[in-house]
């Protein structure tokens, strides 16, 4: 049975082994470019949470063992694929007269990141011949020039004396250094914020510019802190429901909860892209799950959504779903995207300053049947169809 098949049937069995142990499970138990137990671990790989990533490489690095460096390899280039790049991995070991690389990251925009992997920052890294492997891309035509930089991934924090030997190089306008635990903090504010500008913020961090203007770092800063402050916002201000203190005691965050039934509704792994999106490792299925606490006004419960009208993973899956969790991960409302669609026309807009709009959701529920309330002119939409049945998940 493949690592897997094994995580989706029975994941309690490998959530707390040593990544070293995994790979024993894995084909021969042994890395080797285009092995079993290499496609295995890169399979299994793409479907884990993000802690269990988080700590598998912290296991390449704290401890030192046969294949450590390949497998913190794998999973640089795992986290390269979550945070949207277009990852070519390079071979585990050099062959003779092939460009060496550990990686190649793409992004839509047209830049290439040429990406080396170092479990350790104890011997100096030789800066040369990582400039000559993306002169040779060049040449081939794999990568553009223009739009192409190197991006050094180490095992260690402490990267002063790495530091010194990149700025007193001549390739230092085209080489970035990054820890590989700075790497997971970038992802793992990716999966935290909602925003899809996130990602392009991320990837101007990735690659070399002049700092004399911050202007890219503050952008990220203030993308967190904004998106904090928009899922705050009270439903008041649409002036239908009214939040109590009560209101304010129930729980909004659960989506990570929803998410976990509707993977087991499907029967097919979801990996979390972003706070309130999931996507499939094949692109099969995707999902924009958002939750809401339980407004009341008087004997009326109602729920409150705002759902940004672009999702730029959206059109990377094949079939995608909205869920709406209503005040617990009990009542879940799991409809197809493109019915949801149809109803938008109904709902009230904003636009946020950055142009971005921004639909308002209200639904309300009475005896158990749930109706999303529109416009005036626009009749509401019966959504009791679309509840995901309790005995599901």
């Amino acid at each position: 049975m493949s690592l897997a098949k094994m995580w989706t049937t029975s994941s309690d069995q490998l959530r707390d082994k040593h990544i070293q142990q995994i790979i024993s499970f894995a084909g021969k138990g042994k890395l080797l470019d285009g092995s079993v137990a290499s496609l295995e671990l890169r399979e299994f790989l793409e479907i884990i949470p993000l802690d269990i990533l988080r700590g598998y490489a912290e296991g390449c690095l704290q401890s030192s063992f046969p294949d450590n460096g390949l497998a913190l390899q794998d999973i640089v280039s795992e986290i390269g694929r979550r945070l949207e790049f277009e990852i070519e991995r390079g071979p585990y070991r050099g062959i003779k007269g092939k460009v060496g690389f550990d990686g190649i990251w793409r992004s839509d925009d047209g830049r290439a990141i040429v990406v080396e992997v170092k479990t350790s920052d104890t011997y100096r890294i030789e800066l040369d011949r990582l400039a000559d492997y993306r002169k040779k891309l060049i040449a081939s035509g794999t990568i553009p020039q223009t739009d192409s930089s190197i991006l050094i991934v180490v095992g260690s924090s402490e990267t002063e004396d790495l530091e010194a030997q990149v700025r007193g190089s001549r390739h230092a306008w085209e080489v970035r250094l990054i820890s590989a635990q700075a790497l997971l903090k970038l992802l793992d504010i990716k999966v935290r914020l909602e925003d899809p500008l996130v990602v392009q913020q991320i990837r101007s961090i990735l690659t070399p510019q002049e700092y004399t203007r911050v202007d890219g770092i503050i952008d990220l800063v203030f993308l967190a802190a904004e998106d904090v402050t928009t899922e705050s916002t009270s439903p008041g201000e649409g002036g239908e429901e009214v939040e109590t203190e009560e209101d304010e005691k129930r729980p909004v965050d659960f989506n990570d909860e929803c998410a976990e039934r509707i993977q087991r509704h499907f029967k097919h792994p979801l990996v979390k892209q972003s706070r309130v999106t999931w996507k499939s490792p094949d692109n099969s299925l995707g999902l924009l799950c958002k939750t809401s606490r339980v407004y009341t006004s008087g004997r009326r419960i109602g729920y409150w959504f705002g759902i940004p009208a672009q999702y730029k993973v959206l059109a990377t899956a094949r079939e995608f779903w909205v869920a709406f969790g209503c005040g617990s991960p009990k009542a879940i409302l799991l409809v197809p995207y493109d019915q949801f669609l149809e109803w938008t026309y109904g709902l009230n807009v904003t636009t946020r300053e950055n142009g971005e709009l921004r639909w308002h959701i209200h639904i309300h529920e009475h005896d158990g049947q749930y109706e999303l309330r529109r416009k005036k002119g626009f009749d509401p939409v019966d959504l009791t169809p679309y509840l995901l049945n309790a005995s599901e998940g």
